[in-house]
């Protein structure tokens, strides 16, 4: 069996609240879980204490028996000192044009010149 530490969305529409659970990487995101090891409300600011919750021992834990973290808890995990942070990822930008669009964007600055 597969285990993830993943986030498990609860709270109203348009009031997210995410549970840290432990879960099958088969379950589905809101359904069977094994065990709740914290939570994240991003509805927080970022400097906020209450923000993301973890459960230290029981993350190393599962931790030692294989478990992998999404890249979100991850982070969350790195910057609480529980595992060393990932490298950084920028997140992409999709309004950016796609390569076709940057290909004619040169050719005609090309032109231009």
């Amino acid at each position: 069996m597969s285990l993830k530490i993943r986030l498990a969305r609860a709270g109203a529409k348009k009031r997210p609240y995410y549970h840290i659970v432990v879960a099958d990487s088969r379950s589905p995101r809101d359904g069977r879980f094994i065990e709740k090891v914290g939570s994240y409300n991003p509805m927080l600011p970022a400097e906020h204490e209450d923000r993301v919750r973890l459960v230290g021992e029981r993350i190393a834990y599962w931790l030692s028996k294989g478990a992998l973290a999404t890249d979100r808890v991850a982070r969350f995990l790195g910057n609480a000192g529980l595992t060393e942070k990932p490298a950084y990822r920028p997140q992409p930008i999709q309004s950016a044009p796609k390569k076709k669009a940057q290909e004619r964007a040169a050719a005609s600055a090309a032109a231009a010149a």
